[in-house]
């Protein structure tokens, strides 16, 4: 009897134990819960007149609201569908960056690839462009083969291995992971009808193989250097005589260049796998060009998306967003990639001028919401001229470097990264809206389930608003002239 009574007294012991665990771990879980949903939200912010620059300005919660009222303002977000997913954003890697960032010191350069490419010390860059073959942001002219080799025996990328190659391989480091993709100005002079890579001109038929494999050996030549290439556009600017490199494809000859010769050839040669991008130039022509590859099939098969520039609006209208969403509702099965912009007319002054990182900002937001899924800006790095550049055409970069100066990092750099260093590859669009024009707002929900927005304010005025989702709402202002990113 005394034992049964000692295992009784254990077994009840053992399940009072048993019990305080099980209390004790649901509380837990509550707890965790309860911190789980407790509704905080991280803000950072960029601001005129101020020192915040992508800088944390504290937490804000989420709570019951009331009513919702007409003079109120509100930012709304809707996480229960999702649109496109995030491929990245990023830079041009041209021979102009590379040119400038060997004339930086170590440490200088060391700066540099850590405020684009760290995603936790910097702003996270995850894409980058680079010119095959000379563009204007190079100080001179050159092709990688010599006269009228029809077979390419003389291709060599000697000319990249000073600086864009070092440069491309320093960034991949950095980034861990760097989708590159590459864009032709012009093919060598001897293969075009006006035999000058300058001043547009047109492919030659007779060539249209010879180009076509030229696309292959710079591909396998940059993969051999420990560079994969992700991706490729048939031709940058196609519609636009130049005074640098230049070459023209009609609608018509750059759906059947890609049918007849680009397409099979990567194919051909195992490199289906490169995503291919059709069109390469401004939004005003990018329906008309989308609709003439994408309708016919034998052409789109061998299409991942198409990309566009700004350049055609820079100055008036609403930068022609529409026609972008136009190829998204008609051709949802391709993607949209932005592949570049800059503000043109390079002058010191406007290293600090505030409107550099509107424009990008405005432009940011409109693409991601008409269904783009990668942003990719011009020059990561320009000098203190904003070259260089053979033939004149100074421009400006988010980023500048003056031997007197230092690094110079202008309001497009910090725009930028309120998207980059939050909206991470693989995350997906939800929707955004709000209920006055003044704020401008994208929304994306990255794939450890955190939500990232970016709102932007243009007025002169500080806007009091409600992050508003799912009944609660979370109390904010938007200061005048700033982008804010709110994540959580």
């Amino acid at each position: 009897m005394k034992t049964d009574s000692l295992v009784r007294r254990i077994l009840i012991t053992l399940a009072s134990f048993s019990f305080i665990a099980f209390v004790n771990a649901q509380s837990t879980k509550l707890v965790s819960q309860k911190k789980k949903g407790s509704g905080a939200v991280k803000v950072y912010t960029t601001a005129k007149n101020t020192s915040y620059r992508l800088s944390p300005v504290g937490d804000i919660q989420f709570a019951e609201t009331g009513d919702l009222v007409e003079r109120k303002v509100f930012v709304f977000l809707d996480d229960s569908r999702s649109f496109q997913t995030m491929l990245g954003i990023g830079g041009a890697i041209t021979d102009a960056s590379a040119e400038t960032f060997a004339r930086m010191s170590a440490d200088q350069q060391n700066e540099l690839l850590k405020a684009y490419y760290d995603p936790k010390n910097g702003i996270g860059y995850t894409l980058a462009r680079t010119n095959m073959q000379s563009c204007d942001f190079s100080s001179g002219s050159y092709s990688y083969v010599t006269e009228i080799d029809k077979d390419l025996k003389s291709f060599s990328i000697k000319h990249d291995e000073q600086y864009r190659i070092p440069l491309i391989k320093k960034a991949m480091a950095m980034a861990g992971k760097l989708n590159l993709y590459v864009s032709p100005w012009s093919p060598p002079a001897w293969m075009k009808d006006n035999k000058d890579m300058l001043h547009g001109g047109k492919l030659l038929p007779q060539y249209q193989q010879s180009w076509a494999n030229f696309f292959v050996k710079y591909i396998r030549e940059y993969e051999k250097r420990g560079i994969p290439v992700w991706g490729l556009s048939v031709q940058n600017e196609p519609l636009a005589v130049q005074t640098w490199e230049s070459c023209i494809f009609t609608a018509e000859e750059e759906r059947d260049f890609i049918k007849n010769y680009l397409g099979p050839t990567l194919q051909k040669n195992g490199l289906s796998s490169k995503k291919l991008i059709a069109w390469d130039h401004n939004r005003d022509f990018v329906y008309q060009r989308a609709h003439t590859i994408l309708s016919d099939p034998a052409a789109a098969k061998f299409v991942w998306g198409i990309g566009y520039h700004w350049y055609e609006t820079w100055t008036g209208g609403d930068m022609q967003f529409h026609n972008v969403k136009m190829v998204n509702d008609n051709f949802p099965q391709k993607n949209l990639l932005f592949t570049e912009g800059c503000a043109e007319q390079f002058n010191p002054e406007r290293i600090n001028e505030w409107s550099l990182g509107e424009k990008y900002g405005r432009s940011m937001i409109y693409d991601f919401n008409a269904g783009t899924v990668g942003w990719t800006d011009w020059n990561i790095l320009l000098d203190e001229k904003g070259g260089p550049n053979h033939v004149g055409n100074f421009c400006m970069a988010p980023v500048h470097f003056d031997p007197a100066k230092g690094l110079q990092y202008t309001s497009a750099y910090y725009y930028i990264g309120h998207f980059s260093k939050f909206i991470r590859p693989g995350a997906k669009r939800i929707n955004a809206s709000s209920n006055r024009t003044d704020l401008l707002t994208t929304a994306f929900k990255n794939t450890d389930g955190s939500i990232a927005v970016v709102v932007m304010n243009n007025s002169d005025q500080k806007i009091d608003y409600q992050l508003y989702m799912n009944g609660k709402g979370a109390q904010t202002s938007s200061l005048p002239h700033s982008i804010t990113t709110l994540v959580f």
